[in-house]
Order: structure tokens, then C-alpha cells, then sequence
């Protein structure tokens, strides 16, 4: 039977792989590479892709297929409806890629940014073509490091505190709590820059662009006094890039009756261009 392996891969730098990721990926047959169809820089996902493949399989032998996946339609119809529609037709491609590019025996792997559980869709895509009853095969899914997880350690922050429930969440969820609601929150899938709602609010930013990689950016401070660093910065990486991948952490001031040091104003740019 064909086997598909889900193998988290972390949000862009080859040394967050784990060993577990690696080992997988050595006794993989043919590796899909998705890319979206149209502009948008999104050749350097599948450049960064190769680039892993190369470093880690040294000669061994391995298939490549490249293969272009549909842009999700925005604003056809309503959004949950959008999301199911893109992940069919994203879906239809890797039935494809599975049917036509395998042999019987043979594995199978589609590398995921991240971490495949955490907002990301090839796992429900993989269950639906299964349903669907087209074709067999198994499937396993190699975690990753998320880039949530990678944002709190660039930042040398837990990512829970004592006693504290932590949300993780997208943007356009974000817009549903009422300031006093966010105490510690994760937030992915911003393409918006939602956070500027609370920029009159005690809250702290933890934000960080391109995790990993060499054009790394991370910013925190007090929301109000980072805002515009954080806008111009972003602004200005997608505008060279094509894209950006970001995510960040909005959280309260602890409760304490000890005095509270204030939080500066910190920004960190790779390649020397940071203050």
C-alpha cells in the first residue's frame, strides 16, 4: 500500500527539523513540493524545500514533483465556505500527485510549514480524499516546530504564566474579544495588522516576521509605542519579498503587587539592520 507521510518541518529554518522529521524523510520515495498558482513570491517555499532536501538527503536517491495548487478565491462567498472550496480543490491535486506519481509500496511525503496540526489544512485534505474513496493509502503525521513556539524562544519568553490559560488564535478571531478578554494570546494569520484595535490598551507585543530565516525581524514592547515600527517593518518586508509569514503575542501586564520594570522598545532586524 502507498504510505503519505505529514512532515512538520518548522517555519523555515532547516535546523528546527527534528530528528524524527529527518529520519522520515530518508526513507521517503518522492517528495511533493506545492506551490500556488500565479505571483507572489511563493517560489522561496519551494526553494527552501529543495534547500532542505539537499542538505539532509546528501545522495541518497529521492523523487521531486512540483505540482500547482489553486489560490483560495477571496471574497466569493463566506469565509468557511471559501476555506472548504480551496482545500477540495487543493485536495483533487494531491489525489492527483498520489495516483499518478506513486507506485504500490512506494512512500510519499508533503513537507508542512510548522507544525501539520496547528492551522494548517494537508491533514483534513488527506482525510477527505480517504473519504472520498478514490484511492488507499496510509498515512502518518512527523510534528514540527510551530512558529509559535519559535517566536517565544527568539524572544526569551514562556509562553504560558503561572495560573494562566493561554489562546491561540487567528486575527480574524481576535476582532470577537473585548481588551480586558486578552490577558495572553497567540495570534496567526494576520494579514491585517488587527492588533492596531488596541493600540490605546496596556498590552505588550511579542510579534516577530520570518521566523528562522535569515531575514528575521522581531519587535516588542508596549503595543502603543511598537505599532508604528511594526507596520512600517512589515510594510516594507512585503513589499520586497512579494510576502510575509508572521505571527505574534499580545499579553496583559501580570498582576502583581511587586513594582513592574516597563517593558522598552526592542527591535531586532537580521543583517545589521536592526537598533
Amino acid at each position: 500500500m502507498k504510505k503519505i507521510y505529514l512532515i512538520g518541518i518548522g517555519p523555515g529554518n532547516p535546523d528546527y527539523l527534528t530528528v524524527q522529521a529527518i529520519n522520515t524523510m530518508k526513507k521517503t520515495n518522492v517528495f511533493f513540493l506545492l506551490e500556488k498558482a500565479g505571483k507572489g513570491g511563493y517560489e522561496d517555499f519551494v526553494r527552501a524545500r529543495k534547500e532542505i532536501l539537499e542538505r539532509y538527503l546528501d545522495n541518497r536517491k529521492y523523487r521531486v514533483v512540483i505540482a500547482k495548487i489553486p489560490r483560495r478565491k477571496k471574497g466569493c462567498m463566506p469565509y468557511s465556505e471559501e476555506i472548504k472550496t480551496w482545500r477540495q480543490e487543493t485536495a483533487a491535486v494531491i489525489n492527483g500527485l498520489i495516483k499518478n506519481e506513486m507506485k504500490e509500496g512506494e512512500s510519499g511525503a508533503l513537507l508542512v510549514w510548522g507544525d501539520p496540526s496547528l492551522y494548517d489544512g494537508h491533514l483534513e485534505m488527506l482525510q477527505h480524499i480517504l473519504k472520498e474513496g478514490i484511492i488507499n493509502f496510509e498515512y502518518e503525521v512527523i510534528p514540527g516546530i510551530s512558529s509559535i513556539q519559535v517566536l517565544a524562544a527568539r524572544h526569551k519568553i514562556p509562553l504560558n504564566r503561572i495560573g494562566e490559560t493561554i489562546v491561540v488564535t487567528t486575527a480574524r478571531h481576535l476582532k470577537e474579544y473585548q481588551p480586558e478578554e486578552i490577558k495572553n494570546m497567540a495570534v496567526v494569520l494576520d494579514s491585517h495588522c488587527t492588533f492596531q484595535r488596541l493600540q490605546d490598551e496596556d498590552i505588550d507585543i511579542y510579534w516577530g516576521g520570518y521566523l528562522g530565516t535569515e531575514d528575521e525581524v522581531l519587535i516588542s514592547g508596549k503595543l502603543k509605542d511598537v505599532i508604528r515600527d511594526i507596520k512600517k517593518i512589515r510594510m516594507e518586508a512585503k513589499n520586497k519579498k512579494g510576502w510575509i509569514m508572521d505571527t505574534y503575542i499580545l499579553r496583559q501586564p501580570e498582576e502583581t503587587n511587586e513594582p513592574r520594570p516597563s517593558l522598552k522598545r526592542n527591535i531586532v532586524v537580521e543583517e545589521g539592520r536592526g537598533e
